[in-house]
């Protein structure tokens, strides 16, 4: 689990328990629950996506432990692999929370007028993750295994600019949430999601 992966979750936690109400009803303590089991079912997804493009890479993927000053995580890392094999494994995990964004989004249009818990809690690791990863990727601090570092060094691209790629979909996506839904937020938000996939391309002309 990296740095930013981590801060997404405790903001989740943290979410929880300051825009809930302040009771200690069941039913209150319940939706907390689910919100936080929302954004531990988000990370799953992120570390699975790795994952899986690691094993599609031909690599086994394995866990490394890292800091972030006195801060113990560990990362999910992986042999050397060509330019483009490292930015999909890299990617992957941005990959995974787009499509589960999208799919929400298509599924269910008004999540913020709904009682959806878990899929609120998912949306808001997703989002959290991103934001968190492109503060990161601008200030180039945290573990040398970040994945917008290794996104960046596979295309051959400034890392602050993997961030914005990383950044702008989040705020887009927290506008389609609030109930934003202009046609140039929600085609802007999939063309920067579609535009990062892309640098595939040049990742592989790297190598």
């Amino acid at each position: 689990m990296s740095t930013a992966r981590t801060i997404s979750v405790a903001m989740v936690v943290l979410a929880s328990c300051t825009v809930l109400p302040s009771t200690t009803s069941g039913q209150t303590l319940e939706a907390a629950a689910k919100l936080i089991g929302g954004a531990a079912a988000g990370l799953g997804l992120h570390e699975s996506a790795h994952v899986v493009a690691d094993v599609a890479s031909g690599v086994a993927p394995g866990l490394k432990k890292v800091t972030f000053g006195p801060i113990p995580f560990f990362a999910i890392t992986h042999d050397a692999v060509t330019p483009g094999r490292e930015f999909v494994i890299s990617s992957a995990g941005f990959w995974m929370q787009h499509a589960v964004n999208e799919y929400l989004f298509a599924t269910h249009p008004t999540l913020h007028d709904e009682r959806a818990p878990v899929l609120k809690g998912l949306l808001a690791f997703n989002i959290l993750t991103s934001v968190a990863y492109s503060g990161a990727a601008f200030a180039r601090t945290g573990p040398n295994e970040r994945d917008t570092r290794g996104m960046a060094l596979s295309a051959g691209v400034d890392e602050p600019v993997i961030g914005a790629l990383i950044l702008v979909p989040a705020i887009l996506d927290t506008a389609r949430y609030f109930g934003r839904d202009s046609r140039w937020i929600v085609w802007g938000s999939r063309a920067v999601k579609i535009g990062g996939a892309l640098l595939v391309v040049k990742a592989i002309r790297q190598g």
